[in-house]
């Protein structure tokens, strides 16, 4: 027998049908309330609104469970790398060997950009900010890619996806080459996509590129960890930015700005900020500490516990292995660095953190990455994003096919009353 919730408003009851997911997860379909009992939910921030039901990301914050398809982000991390991962997140199943091969030529024959790109770039100061240039850049795309998707073949989706997933690490790495002053170039098509991203970041005019396994094995997780996070910010600004039938390279677009946010991406750039603040007050993380703990202060450990999970970040225990493992095959001599290492001890021991279940999360973990590999932080957020395409892509597909409608939230509307209009004279 089906479930139902009874809501009952002025004496009067109204049934609506409970919807289950296959984790066991109930919501309430509410889409006949305005229209049967004349009101509205009101949830600010939509924090318990469910806005689709979607098969791609289970999240269990209470429990610290991450799964891509039903796949633990543990098993993930360990045994595929990102465009595996990639390809499950979007077409719903891992790819056999034939179908990866496939994938990653469709991607790299995809993987150069129309040179009048490079005069849109040409035209932002070196002072802009990577996000703001990649959101714009982005959004070009659509100027040479006029045509919109037909979503109703497989083949034109097919080819929107590996053209994005070709040419979105082209413009992040050119956003960080123009701000380093370097001349813009393109990947090795001997190299994996991992291993391309990184050396067309980092090539050096003149120089032989050459970089350690476990830098790209580093970077390789991290893009995992970060590829979906369910229906966060970002995700559903692609989510509803789609629902109107704009086109992938739009909806992306808009998933960059509002990721872009320090409440959402900008987290980890937020963790260096911090630690560079520490340092220059002298270092001394356990005085940092005793502020995180004093209610009256208004400093903020940045990088420790996390909004949706309430025990730990399970993304954490996987990436501070890498962090440990990269921090010792570099050698870097950073006390920024240091005092990371020092904070992260210090939390981990300390009860007040203990019994808040405040441990270090991604966020915290991933910045220190970036910057050991020299990545200026203003970068930190471009790479998140890159790794977040696939789930935003995923998630643009998924609302296509099942045909979402607009996404159009109401409100509750606190303005004045019917007022009289008065003649300027007369105000």
């Amino acid at each position: 027998m089906s479930k139902v919730a009874t809501i009952e408003i002025d004496g009067e009851k109204y049934e609506f049908p409970v919807v289950e997911g296959t984790e066991n997860e109930l919501g309430i379909d509410i889409k006949k309330l305005r229209a049967e009992a004349g009101v509205i939910t009101l949830d600010r921030g939509y924090k318990n609104t469910g806005s689709c039901e979607s098969a791609i990301t289970f999240l269990n914050g209470e429990e610290g469970i991450l799964r891509y398809r039903g796949y633990s982000i543990e098993a993930l991390a360990e045994k595929a790398d990102f465009l595996e991962v990639a390809y499950l997140l979007i077409f719903g199943e891992l790819p056999t060997k034939t179908q990866l091969d496939k994938f990653y030529a469709d991607i790299k024959e995809e993987s150069t950009v129309d040179e009048e790109m490079k005069k849109i770039l040409d035209g932002f100061p070196k002072s802009a900010h990577p996000m703001g240039v990649l959101s714009s850049l982005t959004s070009a795309l659509i100027a040479f890619n006029p045509s919109s998707v037909n979503v109703d073949s497989a083949e034109d989706m097919y080819k929107a996806i590996v053209k994005i997933l070709g040419k979105f690490p082209v413009l992040a790495a050119w956003t960080l080459r123009k701000k380093n002053s370097l001349p813009l170039n393109y990947g090795d098509d001997s190299l994996g996509y991992v291993e391309n991203l990184h050396k067309m970041m980092f090539e050096k005019p003149g120089k032989s590129y050459k970089v350690d396994k476990e830098v790209i094995d580093a970077l390789d997780k991290l893009l995992i960890l970060h590829a979906d996070h369910e229906q966060n910010c970002s995700t559903s600004t692609v989510r509803m930015v789609g629902s109107s039938h704009a086109g992938l390279f739009a909806s992306i677009s808009a998933g960059i700005s509002a990721l872009w946010g320090p409440l959402h991406g900008g987290a980890n750039q937020a963790v260096i900020e911090m630690l560079e603040r520490i340092k220059e007050d002298g270092g001394d993380t356990k005085k940092f500490m005793a502020k995180a703990k004093d209610k009256e202060d208004p400093f903020r450990l940045m990088g420790f516990g996390h909004r949706v999970y309430k025990n730990f970040d399970p993304r954490a225990k996987i990436i501070k292995k890498s962090a440990d493992e990269v921090l010792a095959q570099l050698g870097v001599d950073d006390p920024v660095l240091d005092i990371a290492k020092g904070l992260e001890k210090e939390a981990l021991e300390d009860q007040y953190f203990v019994d808040r279940k405040l441990y270090p999360n991604v966020d915290f973990y991933s910045g220190i990455i970036y910057r050991a590999l020299g990545i200026p932080v203003e970068m930190f957020t471009v790479m998140f994003a890159l790794g977040r395409l696939p789930g935003w892509i995923a998630q643009w597909r998924e609302m296509r096919l099942m045909k979402e409608p607009i996404g159009r939230p109401r409100q509750i509307y606190t303005g004045a009353n019917l007022r009289e209009f008065k003649e300027v004279e007369k105000r």
